[in-house]
């Protein structure tokens, strides 16, 4: 053999490496995203919706606009709640804030 044959039957330094690397960095970077943003945005949701299920009359609520008021009365898709002054607002159901200022099943 001579030693062209040789040199070229090698291994080329370096190497093409790992053909699905690739693909698994891919998959890892999207499963980081999934774990860290999407899921506990999803548990979030999940948490609001149930929260605003749990809603009953006199409840104290704050809606994501910051009015602060007490159901006084509930449909399908709507509260009427009373603000100060004896003012009622009605509201979308998904208007009420999940924030630590909702009292659920209390009242005060």
């Amino acid at each position: 053999m001579n030693l062209l044959n040789i040199m070229l039957m090698t291994q080329p330094e370096g190497g093409e490496g790992n053909p699905y690397q690739g693909i698994i960095m891919m998959v890892l970077i999207i499963g980081v995203f999934y774990f860290f943003f999407i899921r506990p945005q999803q548990k979030k949701a999940k948490d609001a919706v149930k929260m605003r299920d749990a809603l009953k009359k006199g409840d104290k609520i704050v809606t994501v606009g910051g009015i602060h008021g007490k159901i006084i009365e509930m449909a399908d898709t709507t509260f009427t709640i009373e603000v100060e002054g004896q003012s009622r607002l009605k509201i979308n159901r998904d208007a009420v804030s999940p924030s630590g200022d909702t009292t659920v099943g209390q009242k005060k």
